[in-house]
Formats: C-alpha cells, sequence, structure tokens
C-alpha cells in the first residue's frame, strides 16, 4: 500500500505525533567547497555561517575541513521546516563569500524519515 494512502488513514492526532502529512519536518542537505587558507579562515567562514543560518531560525550540523563542509539543516522549531525562500537565502549567502568555490543544496528532505 503507498505511504500517502497509509498515512491518511492515520487520525490527526498520531500524524502530528509520528510528523507524518501535514506534520513532517523538511531540511536540506549541504555540500560546499572551500578555499580556507588556514583554520583561522575556516573558523571565520563556520562561525559567520552558523550565525546567519541561526539568524533564519534554522540549525545546521555537519563538518569539513579546510576544502570542504557538509551539514544538514532544519528548523528550530518543533514542527517547522525549512522553506524554499530559507534555500534561496543561503544560497544568495554562500555565493557571496570568497573562500566559498561550490556548493550544492539538496531537494527538501523529511528530517525523520528521510524521503
Amino acid at each position: 500500500m503507498p505511504r500517502e494512502i497509509m498515512h491518511s488513514k492515520k487520525c490527526r492526532r498520531l500524524r502530528k505525533k509520528l510528523y507524518l502529512d501535514e506534520f513532517a519536518v523538511m531540511g536540506v542537505e549541504l555540500d560546499c567547497n572551500l578555499t580556507c587558507k588556514d583554520e583561522s579562515e575556516l573558523a571565520t567562514i563556520m562561525d559567520d555561517f552558523f550565525v546567519y543560518v541561526d539568524s533564519l531560525g534554522l540549525c545546521i550540523g555537519g563538518g569539513g575541513e579546510l576544502t570542504s563542509f557538509e551539514g544538514f539543516i532544519s528548523s528550530h522549531e518543533r514542527y517547522g521546516s525549512v522553506t524554499e525562500s530559507d534555500i534561496l537565502s543561503i544560497s544568495d549567502w554562500l555565493k557571496g563569500q570568497n573562500v566559498v568555490s561550490d556548493f550544492n543544496i539538496s531537494k527538501l528532505v523529511d528530517v525523520n524519515y528521510g524521503a
């Protein structure tokens, strides 16, 4: 039975508890190629990026090195999701950074179920 049909049979309370359908929480994966010269430059760009993402009401987890960074971005809110405007805003911010040589932001992904 398709997943959507199975979800529609669940009551609203259960869909909310299981983060399904209208309660699904969406996030994005991020891959960045960097051209940092040293750890100090890496720390600066990461700190600035974390502050920027936080200012959007989002959070990020991940890690990297001088040449690359990978992470997952989601919302601070319990039932909040990353929006298309958040993705556009993050893309614009990354394009403005001289140490970011290239980046890729995935399509929206269900934080709890990965689909």
